[in-house]
């Protein structure tokens, strides 16, 4: 089920000396998309400081329930019931990610379907910082026709095998971000890194038998739900009146309406719950009522962001959002 690979090869002499030591390129197979879904089989490309490949790792993961969609990742129940559990390879995949960027494409996903299994057998995933191959592309102005995996592979030339497959996914990431890597380096581009928090809030229910699998695609990937990653609530409403719109410079107030768009690097409900515990109102959507949109990207060209410059909403990353957060002024009541 295990396989390590390890190679060697030269890099360029000059690098910038803010750039991460290393990288960790992953690819996981998962039964779905949604927040109670599992991994099935993961992949670990080792990249030295400048892209270089160190070694690789795979493994088959028995996720204990339904493999969901096997005609698109190609694995069945019956190959997945030999298969580890993830509490049985999360530490030689803990030492795979230690000390590393966690580089994958549509990275937050990568890292939410990590964060979740590391959750679930009671520990932390060794990773800090993320960085998406897809903002990357954005920030290099890679001239794509759309931000697939296989547009990136082409684009550098790379040529897929098997795709879906987590080994060969990560192959294919990994040899398109050395060049991304060395384009960035050599423009003097500042690394889209994102930081990562772990996960520990989790409540199983039992979940269907593995072998209990799809016969096709009219099931639906991600139509399977065996558990619970925080319950779905609704929130009581905000007792404050909405002050009006955020300031430059000044500071949060109790009742403000803010509305999130975009990848986070904390789990979105998590940041919510900091903002309503505040005394925020989190809004789901934008109006000229909106007096603060959060994004790390805000030239991504969302629905939120679109209104926001419509309406001349202020705009503000995470990381200050986090900091607005600490101090939070009291309502006017």
């Amino acid at each position: 089920m295990l396989e390590d690979h390890t190679t060697t090869a030269s890099s360029p002499t000059e690098w910038p000396t803010a750039y991460p030591q290393g990288y960790a390129v992953v690819d996981v197979e998962t039964t779905g998309l949604a927040r109670d879904d599992r991994i099935i089989s993961a992949a670990v490309y080792r990249l030295d400081a400048r892209g270089e490949v160190e070694d690789h790792w795979y493994t088959l993961v028995n996720p204990e329930r339904d493999p969901g969609p096997v005609w698109i990742h190609g694995l069945t129940s019956d190959v997945l019931e030999g298969a580890p559990l993830f509490q049985e390879v999360a530490a030689e995949f803990a030492a795979r990610l230690d000390g590393r960027v966690l580089v994958a494409h549509n990275a937050v996903f990568d890292w939410q379907m990590i964060a979740r299994e590391y959750a679930r057998a009671e520990r932390e995933a060794p990773v800090r910082q993320r960085l998406c191959t897809i903002a990357l592309s954005k920030e290099l102005g890679l001239p794509l026709p759309n931000h697939k995996l296989e547009s990136l592979a082409a684009h550098f030339g790379v040529v897929q095998q098997r795709a879906h497959h987590a080994l060969d996914d990560a192959r294919v990431l990994a040899e398109a971000f050395r060049p991304s890597l060395r384009a960035a380096a050599a423009g003097g581009v500042r690394l889209p890194l994102l930081e990562c928090r772990p996960l520990t809030e989790w409540a199983d229910r039992p979940s269907p038998a593995i072998g209990r699998q799809a016969s096709g695609p009219g099931s639906g990937y991600g139509s399977y739900r065996p558990g619970s990653w925080r319950p779905s609530r609704k929130r009581p409403a905000c007792p404050h009146p909405n002050p009006g719109r955020y300031e430059d410079g000044k500071s949060l107030k109790q009742g403000m309406r803010v509305a999130f768009s975009g990848d986070t690097s904390i789990e979105r409900e998590l940041l919510e719950d900091r903002a309503a515990e505040a005394g925020l109102h989190v809004a789901t959507s934008l109006s000229r009522l909106t007096s603060l949109l959060v994004t790390n990207d805000p030239d991504s060209g969302t629905s939120k962001v679109v209104k926001a410059r419509q309406f001349g909403t202020p705009v503000v990353d995470e990381a200050a959002f986090g900091q607005l957060l600490r101090d939070v002024e009291p309502a006017d009541e």
